[in-house]
């Protein structure tokens, strides 16, 4: 079974992504890393259990030998939610219980956090995006612990699909959690609820 790990908020450049989510949320965002296997950079905000990031191409870095990871590559507009994280014990195992196009497995560290992650060659999760990237951690190290608890929380996750019942199906048997719910819609997007303690917030 797959467990949320947590939630990514893309945006094109960090600074204006990292602005947006805290002036939403009225909390403030703490130092991540940069990524220099994906040429990303990322900022956190912990969610108890859980963690957020908002990430961007970092203008730094150099481009991997394949698209970026969360269709980075191919992202516009706003800062938004447009991934969800998943952790297993065993990465290989969830692959073989994914749909095809969840990815291959990079093995990537920063500090001493090191994790082995599936990232799809074309950079684009199954069903446009919203089936979870997985990650299997090695070692005790994750990031959740060491952030600050500033009293937000993660409470929903509503996945907005044309192929909901697909989508559905296919989740069923890998994850229980009442947070996450699948939505007919038109066009592929995401929601993710977040609790602070001046109120509920829609990213």
């Amino acid at each position: 079974m797959l467990t949320l790990d947590h939630i990514a908020i893309a945006s094109a450049r960090l600074q204006d992504g990292a602005a947006a989510v805290e002036a939403a949320l009225g909390l403030p965002l703490q130092g991540g890393g940069q990524h220099a296997a994906m040429g990303t950079h990322n900022r956190l905000m912990g969610l108890g259990a859980e963690y957020l990031e908002v990430i961007a191409i970092d203008p730094e870095g150099r481009a991997p030998s394949q698209p970026r990871w969360f269709d980075l590559d191919r992202f516009r507009g706003a800062a938004r939610a447009t991934t969800w994280i998943c952790r297993c014990d065993d990465l290989e195992g969830a692959l073989a219980a994914s749909p095809p196009g969840a990815g291959v497995a990079w093995s990537l560290s920063r500090g001493d956090l090191s994790w082995r992650m599936a990232v799809p060659v074309d950079g684009i999760l199954p069903f446009d995006g919203l089936f979870p990237a997985l990650i299997q951690w090695e070692g005790a190290a994750h990031p959740a612990p060491r952030l600050s608890d500033v009293g937000a929380r993660l409470v929903g996750l509503r996945l907005f699909s044309p192929q909901a019942d697909a989508l559905r199906a296919t989740l069923a048997p890998l994850i229980a959690d009442a947070r996450v719910t699948v939505v007919a819609a038109d066009a592929p997007r995401m929601e993710a609820v977040i609790a602070t303690p001046t109120g509920e917030v829609v990213l």
